[in-house]
């Protein structure tokens, strides 16, 4: 009995905890976008508020909340959320013929700059973590970030920014495939690639099927249910996400792949007016609720102590930002027929965006061993400078030309 009873009362204070930490962080959610209003010279992304009131809640300052258990938990959901809309997000037709090499070609010679710069690092005793995540972590670009910063500047639609865009969104698929083919396997490279290659099979049939099933009563049963509160569309698009992890798993990946495949998936199945509403229901439930889940929850995890450890971080903060721009300024000589000159500049600080894919491998690296959780907190702050400062920059050098 008294077993049973010490059981209870642990039980209770456990939910009891989980429920003042889940109005916690309903509570930063909610007052991130807020604050992200305030400054009227430019706008602060949300994901950054969500980022630094996750670190006030969280153990490394107030104390007020744990990223652990249930909490945790919900921070891993929305981070398959995340990897979803950001499959979402992607728009094969813009990667279609020279955009699409000069994306592929551009994002490849970035890696290539920035692993051959972190084997140097290595070499000299700067850096620990492995050189891939490092070297993936600093080539890429935050497309959900940069997309919205861009149409709010009018310039999505022109020559410009569709550039910027194929590039971004290359920037942000070659790094999940590097990831989860290099990084994170749990076979040999043969045998890794084949599994990999068979998900891909599987998801491209996957892709098929959905954009084949629109017969006529079947888009009616969808659209019929779309305002009910059967939800099916939104319903079968959780489930597609939920198959597609299961099966990344089953086939020795990691859950990126599985989640941004369903994105993509979803995103060619839903094209055209009647993807919209399904468009705007997902991002209501990914960026409205499971999505600040995760920022928040890495916000709590962030070592703010670690920026204080040594008086190098500054300098390496500095150094990897400066390197970040080096990286994806090369590929610029291929745009000299595509680019003014006037424009090669911005183009590089807008492709050095980047944001969300640097915590998604940083927070990787860390729960699987292979990054520790102070370097994180570094590469973590490069990626928060770089939305802040990059885009305001681009944007100015623009304006003055």
């Amino acid at each position: 009995m008294d077993f049973e009873a010490s059981f209870l009362n642990m039980a209770e204070s456990y939910v009891e905890n989980f429920r003042s930490e889940l109005f916690l962080i309903a509570l930063v959610a909610a007052l991130a976008p807020l604050i992200a209003e305030i400054p009227k010279s430019f706008r602060v992304p949300v994901v950054i508020m969500e980022l630094l009131l996750g670190i006030v809640i969280g153990p490394h300052m107030l104390g007020v909340a744990v990223p652990d258990g249930l909490v945790g938990a919900m921070g891993e959901l929305g981070l398959t959320f995340l990897l979803f809309m950001v499959g979402l997000e992607v728009e094969p037709g813009a990667l279609r013929g020279k955009p699409l090499k000069l994306a592929a070609g551009g994002w490849l010679l970035s890696f290539a700059v920035a692993l051959l710069s972190m084997y140097a690092l290595q070499a000299i005793g700067l850096i620990q973590a492995p050189p891939v995540m490092e070297a993936v972590a600093l080539s890429t670009t935050a497309l959900g970030i940069l997309a919205p910063i861009l149409r709010d500047e009018g310039i999505l639609d022109t020559d410009f920014g569709r550039l910027i865009l194929s590039a971004a969104t290359m920037a942000e698929f070659g790094p999940l495939i590097v990831i989860s083919l290099l990084v994170l396997p749990t076979h040999s490279f043969g045998v890794h690639t084949l599994l990999m290659l068979g998900f891909v099979a599987i998801a491209l049939l996957t892709a098929w099927m959905t954009t084949r099933m629109r017969s006529a009563k079947w888009l009616e049963l969808l659209t019929r249910t779309m305002q009910s509160s059967g939800q099916l569309p939104v319903r079968l698009c959780i489930l597609l996400q939920a198959l597609l992890v299961l099966l990344a798993a089953k086939f020795g990946l990691n859950v990126v792949m599985g989640a941004f495949a369903a994105g993509m998936v979803v995103g060619m199945a839903s094209k055209g007016e009647g993807g919209v509403v399904l468009r705007e229901k997902l991002d209501a439930i990914g960026y409205g609720f499971l999505i600040p889940f995760f920022f928040i929850v890495v916000g709590m995890k962030f070592n703010v102590g670690a920026l204080f450890a040594s008086p190098l971080v500054p300098l390496q903060v500095v150094a990897l930002l400066a390197l970040m721009v080096l990286i994806r300024a090369v590929p610029v000589f291929l745009y000299k027929q595509e680019l003014v000159v006037q424009d090669r500049v911005p183009f590089a600080l807008y492709s050095s965006t980047s944001l969300t894919l640097i915590v998604v491998i940083t927070e990787i690296g860390v729960s699987s061993g292979l990054m520790g959780s102070d370097h994180a907190a570094v590469l973590v702050s490069v990626g928060m400078i770089s939305v802040l400062a990059f885009p305001i920059l681009a944007g100015k050098i623009r304006h003055q030309q």
